[in-house]
């Protein structure tokens, strides 16, 4: 199932990911060998005291898995071709749950497991991050298609949440952990959205869409809602995450701070640009002759509840984040108890 270029971008995505997962698998087998009781519970990897050398190469062992997982710059490039080219459905799937398992590893696995190594290292991994952060962003800035443009959006907002990982502060980590959730909430929102357009007009093309909001005004209320909660609008799930992950990165143990919170924010101003552009390019402006043709509708009552629980869900978080922040306050302060203790 998927586009044209589904068997070419599967492959793509296949090597990518297996050339990672064997990387990590011979980090997990090293582990393995290196625990008394020769287990691969994770307790016992946390129990062990590697050496300097041993914890370098290991984690780049298991960042590189975790980082095209996620995927972060210069590992991404499987991403917009695999959400482009996917049915939506499973484009869903990737984005709003499969990216986290990369953060995941990082906040499970990387830096428990590995702290001396992941702490040398972690002047490295920001810029990377943030570099694929703005270098995406410019690329949305320029897409055509919705879905290719919501993809880099994606590499974006994970870039983020990857440099502020790396800060080494519970802010860093809790931030981390509530965008996890939110950008998850948000994106399989704007891919239902990209849906429900792709099949009502035939086309995920902005140059052949327009003046979509005279036609379906519910379509554009849920659209601009999730849009703007996608770019961390106040009041809403990704302000708060992002707000948190900000004050982790001018916390960060790193005289290189000041300089990652200044590229993150121009990550966000130009979130901004690409977003604010779309929403006019779709529901603005004169009817196209796709949308002409299409006539008025409304949505359907299931796609009304759906999009209805995502906007609930954003709102909720947005005002009240304390009910998230509760969990994962102890997830981060457990995270950095084992950095320290290491």
């Amino acid at each position: 199932w998927g586009g044209q270029n589904r068997i070419r971008i599967t492959i793509k995505f296949f090597i990518y990911t297996f050339a990672g997962s064997l990387c990590m698998l011979l980090g997990i087998i090293y582990l393995y060998m290196q625990t008394p009781s020769k287990l691969y519970d994770l307790h016992a990897f946390y129990a062990l005291n590697l050496t300097a050398h041993q914890q370098s190469w290991l984690f780049w062992a298991f960042f590189l898995a975790f980082a095209i997982k996620m995927p972060i710059f210069p590992f991404h490039t499987w991403q917009p071709d695999a959400y482009e080219q996917a049915p939506t459905t499973t484009t869903a799937v990737l984005s709003g749950i499969m990216v986290k398992m990369g953060l995941l590893g990082v906040l499970r696995w990387l830096i428990p497991v590995i702290a001396s190594g992941s702490y040398v290292w972690s002047n490295a991994v920001p810029p990377l991050a943030l570099v694929g952060l703005i270098y995406a962003s410019l690329i949305a800035i320029r897409q055509d298609d919705i879905k290719r443009l919501v993809a880099y959006s994606s590499i974006a907002h994970i870039g983020l949440m990857c440099a502020a990982a790396f800060t080494y502060s519970e802010y860093g980590l809790q931030g981390v952990m509530f965008q996890m959730f939110a950008h998850g909430i948000n994106i399989i929102g704007m891919w239902l959205l990209v849906d429900i357009i792709e099949r009502k007009y035939g086309t995920r093309k902005m140059s052949e869409l327009g003046g979509v909001a005279q036609q379906s005004p519910p379509l554009v209320i849920f659209f601009v809602i999730i849009a703007l909660a996608n770019i961390a609008l106040p009041l809403t799930n990704a302000f708060v995450g992002e707000f948190i992950m900000f004050n982790g990165l001018v916390q960060a143990k790193s005289a290189y701070g000041i300089y990652w919170v200044v590229m993150a924010g121009m990550g966000v101003i130009l979130g901004a640009v690409y977003t604010l552009n779309m929403i006019r390019r779709i529901f603005y402006g004169e009817m196209s002759e796709k949308v002409t043709a299409a006539g008025s509708w409304d949505l359907s009552l299931n796609q009304k509840l759906a999009l209805g629980i995502i906007v609930v869900l954003i709102l909720w978080m947005g005002i009240y984040p304390q009910s998230v922040l509760n969990v994962t306050e102890s997830l981060s302060h457990g995270i950095i108890n084992k950095v320290i203790g290491k």
